[in-house]
């Protein structure tokens, strides 16, 4: 939140008003708390429950190029009945850059290979909607 901020004011004041106005909407929503975060989904038949755990954003830079990597600690359990098995930790980075040919913000997050049904089941995972 601070980062986007900072660099709103540096583009201007229109730009920093237009900012301050959605990070206030996002904070009186709750949007930007993400520790602590519950929620019990249905996949493909199945419910599961996934709690965040810790989250955070940094601001990297490669080269002269900026990218900001969204960083989550999640806990991903299948729910059978009342009760909860298979729990999986994972900590999930989502990386977003700007391509500079047509300045178009771009995001992308990595499958893991070593989760406990394999890379392809945990891409399958991040993608659903």
């Amino acid at each position: 939140m601070k980062y986007i901020l900072k660099r709103a004011r540096e583009e201007g004041e229109k730009a920093y008003e237009k900012a301050t106005k959605i990070v206030d909407e996002g904070v009186s929503r709750g949007s930007l708390t993400l520790k602590g975060f519950e929620m019990e989904v249905e996949v493909d038949g199945r419910r599961h429950k996934v709690k965040a755990i810790d989250g955070g954003a940094v601001e990297e830079d490669r080269g002269g190029k900026k990218l900001l990597r969204i960083k989550i600690t999640a806990e991903v359990s299948c729910v059978e009945g009342e009760h909860i098995v298979d729990p999986v930790v994972r900590e999930y980075t989502i990386t977003f850059s700007r391509h500079t040919a047509n300045n178009a913000t771009v995001g992308f997050a990595v499958a893991r290979a070593d989760p406990p049904d394999g890379r392809e089941t945990d891409a399958e995972r991040a993608v659903r909607p």
